[in-house]
């Protein structure tokens, strides 16, 4: 069985609903606190040199790391959460799925610990990504189907990028005023019976 090492709600949250929708055994192993000195760190390091959730040890005792990966590894598995090659959302699924990690992500690593990068200015730091964050998710939006998912019909895995981070900053009350496709999105997800274990369990409904 895979073994995910997480925080309930952090961005293993993702990677916990991917499995859960593709019906992949995991077991969920908490590291809270693992981003300071303490034995949840160690624990992680051992692992993951980086020491980031997700973290995954699969079953043959691989690491696997990297949300965008870990959607891959699924997709091996599962392959009808992401549109069927050949078709033209296909290539709009692998673009947005690795645009969010590669621009979106990064405004995390900063704003969450400014005071890592510019210990003499971490609050501008903080508001600047903050605001660089929010004109990203109006280009990720203008992407959108809404119909009821990302890209049409089809559910598929950037539906659980978009569910989890309507969690995070800027959170609800701004995609609701200004990412109306994201939030029915969003809304939509957390009407899948099969999924309301995991997202009560990362407090997203």
């Amino acid at each position: 069985m895979i073994k995910l090492y997480g925080v309930p709600g952090w961005g293993s949250a993702i990677s916990e609903v991917m499995l859960t929708l593709a019906d992949i055994p995991y077991q969920f192993i908490n590291v809270d606190g693992f981003d300071q000195p303490g034995p949840q760190r160690e624990l992680l390091h051992k692992l993951n040199p980086l020491c980031q959730v997700p973290t995954l040890e699969l079953e043959n005792g691989a690491i696997m790391t990297e949300t965008a990966a870990i959607a891959l590894m699924v997709l091996d598995r599962c392959p009808d959460l992401a549109p069927p090659v050949g078709q033209a959302e296909r290539q709009q699924f692998q673009r947005l799925l690795i645009w969010f990690v590669a621009n979106v992500y990064p405004t995390f690593t900063y704003a969450d610990y400014p005071e890592r990068w510019v210990p003499d200015a971490p609050e501008q730091l903080q508001k600047n990504c903050i605001e660089y964050r929010k004109s990203l998710y109006l280009w990720f939006e203008s992407q959108l189907k809404a119909t009821p998912f990302a890209l049409g019909e089809r559910l598929t895995l950037l539906d659980v990028y978009i569910v989890v981070a309507r969690t995070w900053g800027p959170r609800h009350a701004w995609f609701a005023e200004n990412a109306p496709k994201f939030t029915a999105i969003a809304d939509a997800v957390c009407q899948l019976p099969e999924l309301h274990k995991v997202l009560k369990a990362n407090k997203i409904i």
